[in-house]
């Protein structure tokens, strides 16, 4: 297997990979064929700008848990086996999935169903998230971990292109496809973790609290200022820039490209994402990793307002696609540091702070911008949003003058800005 990149030699992040790559298209598809019913059954009794607000909600019924139970999820992730949570959550997963494909089959579907499966799947992320993520680091040596992180990635966001694929043409043949499909890829993923062996973990002091363990983890982001700045720079720029809540909305009343036009739409930001993870997979970041990576949200802000504008089919899904590889450095950024300057011992909580962020950004932008659309309309809320982003690029270039001065990932280079030794990556 030589073939292969270096980290994909290893036969238990294969199977992680695999996991990851099952997981997303399944997470994926559900998510698109849930915000596709929300918005159609609201529809059929309230008005464009009612049922925006109805996609609103569904962001903050999967954000809720995450809020909720990040130091919990975090401190689990550091204390318990790892691979033990990622197996408990993707069994959840399934049952949830299996739920939806049996109302489905019946013709039950209801909004309080679409509601409550979905917080399900806000608590089953809220677990699988931080456990994940502080798992990859103990597959590999440390030394290939930013290109382990660039193909954790590729995984994702192939996903994330067939996913919504996935769902908007099995939706489209039968509406129970898509849940019953998912519920056998989320048992995939299920036995590939149980393929993983046991790695070893450092694990928590448990002499010392548990509360006091669980909020380790903001301490440690609060005190640094360059890892605070780029997950903060993140949630906001895609807190307010965030269109994919609205895709329902465009695919059915602005391009008219109905369910199968959606699937495209959700795909084309996985494209960009994509071609950026293999891209770094190759040739990893090593320059100017915070300039770029303001450079890169502001170029997230502006292919969000020229979405916001367009009423041409090509034209959407180009703007999604630039739009999703600019969100991909960011993230390729914002993980790295996390993940190569974070104590094993520590990865669970610190990831857990680093998934609320992500949530925050991704369930409460969708909420973010359902809200706003119900006020001014879908499409101001998505040119206003975009606008947004910009301004938030500014801004914590000013606030945040560490993101400007990171040069690299290597400790050395960080050392070397002149942010105090307490406030840097170590």
């Amino acid at each position: 297997m030589s073939f292969l990149p270096e980290p994909l030699r290893i036969a238990d992040f294969r199977v992680y990979w695999l996991a990851r790559l099952a997981s997303t298209i399944a997470q994926i598809s559900m998510v698109v064929v849930i915000g596709w019913q929300v918005y159609d059954i609201a529809r059929e009794t309230m008005s464009l700008k009612e049922a925006s607000f109805q996609l609103g909600l569904v962001g903050v019924v999967q954000f809720v848990p995450v809020f909720a139970l990040t130091l919990v999820t975090g401190w689990a992730a550091d204390r318990v086996d790892r691979r033990y949570i990622a197996r408990a959550v993707l069994a959840l997963e399934a049952v949830c999935a299996g739920i939806l494909a049996w109302l489905a089959w019946t013709n039950a579907t209801t909004l309080p169903a679409l509601f409550g499966v979905a917080a399900l799947l806000g608590v089953a992320r809220a677990f699988a998230m931080p456990a994940l993520q502080a798992l990859a680091p103990n597959l590999v040596p440390r030394a290939i971990l930013p290109r382990a992180i660039a193909l954790s990635s590729i995984a994702w966001q192939v996903g994330a292109i067939f996913g919504p694929a996935v769902g908007g043409y099995l939706y489209a043949a039968a509406p129970h496809l898509p849940y019953t499909v998912a519920a056998a890829l989320f048992l995939l993923s299920f036995l590939c973790i149980c393929l993983i062996g046991p790695k070893p973990q450092s694990g928590v002091d448990r002499e010392r609290h548990p509360w006091k363990q669980m909020v380790d983890g903001l301490h440690y982001v609060r005190r640094n200022k360059l890892v605070l700045g780029a997950i903060s720079l993140d949630l906001f720029a895609v807190l307010l820039g965030g269109a994919t809540a609205m895709l329902p909305v465009f695919a059915r009343d602005v391009l008219h490209a109905g369910p199968e036009g959606l699937g495209h739409l959700r795909a084309a930001p996985a494209v960009g994402a994509t071609l950026t993870a293999a891209f770094f997979s190759i040739r990893p970041l090593k320059h100017n990793v915070g300039v770029k990576m303001l450079a890169a949200v502001g170029v997230f802000g502006m292919a969000t307002i020229v979405f916001g504008f367009s009423r041409w089919m090509p034209l959407s899904l180009a703007a999604l696609a630039i739009l999703g590889g600019a969100d991909m450095f960011s993230v390729y950024v914002r993980q790295s540091l996390i993940q190569l300057y974070t104590p094993d011992d520590m990865r669970g909580r610190v990831g857990a702070v680093s998934s609320l962020f992500i949530s925050a950004s991704n369930e409460l932008g969708e909420a973010e911008s359902g809200f706003l659309g119900a006020l001014i309309g879908p499409v101001a809320s998505v040119i206003a949003g975009g606008f947004g982003a910009i301004v938030v690029v500014f801004l914590w270039s000013w606030w945040f003058p560490q993101l400007r001065l990171a040069k690299s990932f290597d400790a050395p280079d960080l050392r070397r800005t002149k942010v105090p030794l307490e406030e840097s990556l170590e």
